[in-house]
């Protein structure tokens, strides 16, 4: 009896314990539900996560989780933090065995992937993102700060891009129905397409005051009339990317050019991360599209709803005798975030100004940021109009002060320092090449928009006026070679030529303290220390703002010479345009492989030599080639087939894409006919 009722006891003792502690151990661990109706419960927080959906991987770098990473798609590979991660293919064709290989315990999928979902292994916990309106934005922000134990990260990302639409809502409140404009985001390349009417796209157009267009058709993509595109009129289109080739087209076309946006000539071209995304940035990308809309109303000061002024600082670390505070301010200007470094002296300092030239009495430099809802509103009639604008929200007079200005954000900004004995140098970079690279020599100039690699030298030499205008050789030489050693390409010329510059670089050369130094060229350690400050900061910053790394995945250096497998596909001269998806995605899944990603990069080095004259003979390479295409298809091949021959294309790089091309065609029809 005894021994009975103990063992009740216990038992009792038990549910007791089990009824109270099992709750405690459900609320500890994580339950998220994905966009199927699934709910997934984890007892930590995922570290090995594949992830598929770009906007997603972009929320997840955002909140800062981004070290849960395994393996993303080569369209999230630009994101900052990116760098390094794996490969698993693209968006539209992602590998499943290198999925698995990663050994994941979770994976990100969107229900594009479907097929892919199915194929994962059983055990590998699947979450479902889509996202179809701007609030699925926001949802997918908490739902993986919750996940990743990011909650208040994710909060503050939701809450900053709340703001901005409301700041957007209050700006477009003021303009009268009557003078609303109609907006279409463009899409196609051979034909006219848009999104459709449920689309989050049209949500974001109608968040920057626009009226989009409602041909009653749903879905991501549709096809648009001729009669449809006459009766909506559009005012302003903007696109992406490769979208431009269909905007360019519709001039062409009787019964597409007559619309006003066209006539007007507006349209724009913006960032596919923005563009193509509602996500962490879904904020910015709205308040672009409004100021590019609304841009005559915006620009009138009258219009501000936030006062200009200074709201935020953040000292930045400069350990100069001479240098009294050096700090990044954050003002509202056009009520929108724009940010200054700002360098004050004890004294007034001599300085040289590839923007101003050569000035004495400067109490202060710095490198003023526009963010791009400032793009169309700064004043472009001159310096003048844009010290008259900027110099007095940050307190600083035209007579003791001298900026650079730019469109590359401030909170990239690099801060190198090189010593050498009892010298300091040190350069202050902000650095962008996505939008005006150059090839100074072959491209030509066109026009003129904010700097776009700014650098700053300050040193504790007294540097005389020669040594301060040598130095700026010694500078240029510097970035220069950082950017041919990034590979950096020529916005204009992609696919032959290498940026040495943007079209619109600046620098100041601060005129030190200390001992007189009278040269700064590339035979003295003052050219040298400032050509390394100079290296240095250009690879940083341009890391920091363009997520461009010296080794970056062989995706990323196709998208610098503007191609892309799907674009490659569209353009060969073949009938796998007919299967673009399948026959583009067996490209990106032979890219996976490194040997023949470095075969693909091998070919860009020699296009690039063939070009400039100095790789002449290509009888081994082509042999090469053919060997390439041998090693894809798995068998022999006698000769390959000419995709790419009404393009541009430099011959060697042709080559290769006709080797890759060639033996994914020869593989695919090899396993027909064992299929058969």
């Amino acid at each position: 009896m005894k021994n009975g009722w103990c063992g009740k006891r216990l038992l009792l003792l038990t549910m007791v314990c089990w009824l109270f502690l099992y709750p405690l151990a459900w609320a500890q661990s994580i339950h998220v539900t994905d966009d199927a109706g699934n709910t997934l419960h984890f007892e930590a927080v995922p570290r090995k996560v594949v992830c598929l959906v770009p906007s997603a991987a972009e929320i997840i770098f955002a909140i800062d989780a981004g070290d849960a990473l395994a393996g993303i798609t080569h369209h999230s590979s630009d994101l900052c933090g990116a760098a390094e991660k794996p490969l698993v293919g693209g968006f539209f064709s992602p590998s499943v065995d290198r999925i698995m290989a990663l050994d994941p315990d979770l994976v990100i999928t969107s229900s594009f992937h479907s097929e892919r979902i199915a194929a994962i292994s059983v055990g590998v916990p699947v979450l479902v993102l889509n996202t179809r309106r701007m609030d699925d934005a926001f949802r997918h922000i908490q739902l993986l700060g919750a996940l990743f134990g990011r909650q208040a990260a994710a909060g503050e990302l939701v809450e900053k891009n709340r703001r901005q639409l409301d700041l957007i809502a209050r700006k477009v409140a003021t303009i009268p129905p009557a003078q609303r404009k109609r907006v279409m985001r463009l899409m196609g390349r051979s034909a006219i397409m848009t999104p459709g009417s449920d689309s989050f796209q049209n949500e974001m157009i109608r968040a920057a005051g626009g009226i989009p267009p409602d041909f009653g058709k749903t879905g991501s993509v549709v096809p648009v009339t001729r009669q449809e595109w006459n009766q909506f009129n559009p005012q302003v289109l903007y696109g992406c990317g490769g979208d431009r080739q269909a905007s360019e087209g519709i001039a062409e076309q009787d019964g597409w050019d007559c619309v006003d946006a066209v006539k007007n000539h507006r349209f724009y071209t913006l960032p596919c991360e923005l563009t193509c995304r509602a996500g962490a940035h879904l904020g910015d990308f709205v308040s672009w599209l409004a100021s590019l809309i609304y841009t005559e109303s915006f620009s009138n000061a009258e219009g501000d709803v936030l006062p200009r002024q200074i709201i935020d600082r953040r000292p930045v670390s400069i350990d100069l005798d001479y240098v009294r505070a050096a700090a990044v301010a954050t003002s509202t200007i056009h009520d929108f975030a724009n940010k200054s470094l700002i360098v004050d002296f004890t004294s007034p300092r001599s300085i040289v100004s590839t923007l101003e030239g050569g000035r004495n009495g400067v109490l202060t430099v710095g490198n003023h940021y526009s963010p791009p809802p400032c793009w169309a509103l700064t004043p472009m009639a001159g310096l003048d109009a844009l010290f008259k604008e900027i110099y007095p929200v940050i307190g600083k007079e035209k007579a003791s002060t001298a900026f650079l200005f730019t469109g590359a954000d401030m909170d990239n900004l690099a801060v190198k320092k090189e010593t050498f004995k009892a010298m300091t140098v040190y350069g202050l970079v902000t650095a962008g090449v996505r939008g005006n690279a150059v090839r100074m020599s072959r491209d030509v100039g066109n026009y003129y928009e904010p700097g776009t690699i700014n650098m700053i030298f300050l040193t504790n030499m007294h540097l005389t006026p020669r040594a301060m205008t040598r130095a700026i050789i010694s500078a240029t030489e510097g970035k220069s070679a950082a950017l041919q050693d990034l590979d950096i390409r020529s916005s204009y010329q992609p696919l032959s030529s290498a940026a040495t510059g943007t079209g619109t670089d600046n620098i100041i050369v601060v005129q030190g303290d200390g001992p007189i130094v009278d040269n700064a060229g590339g035979h003295c350690k003052m050219g040298e220390l400032i050509a390394r400050t100079a290296y240095a900061g250009v690879c940083e910053a341009i890391l920091k703002q363009n997520g461009i790394a010296p080794r970056r995945n062989v995706f990323q250096r196709l998208i610098d010479r503007h191609l892309s497998p799907f674009q490659l596909v569209d353009e060969a001269n073949c009938d796998c345009r007919r299967e673009k998806n399948r026959f583009a995605g067996a490209v990106e899944s032979v890219l996976l492989d490194p040997a023949y990603a470095g075969f693909l990069e091998s070919a860009m080095a020699i296009a690039d030599g063939s070009g400039r004259g100095t790789v002449n003979d290509l009888e081994l390479y082509e042999a090469w080639c053919r060997d390439v295409a041998e090693r894809i298809a798995g068998r022999p091949v006698a000769a390959l087939n000419r995709y790419f021959t009404d393009t541009d294309m430099p011959v060697p790089l042709a080559k290769a894409l006709d080797a890759i091309f060639t033996g994914v065609s020869m593989k695919s029809d090899k396993g027909k006919h064992k299929k058969q």
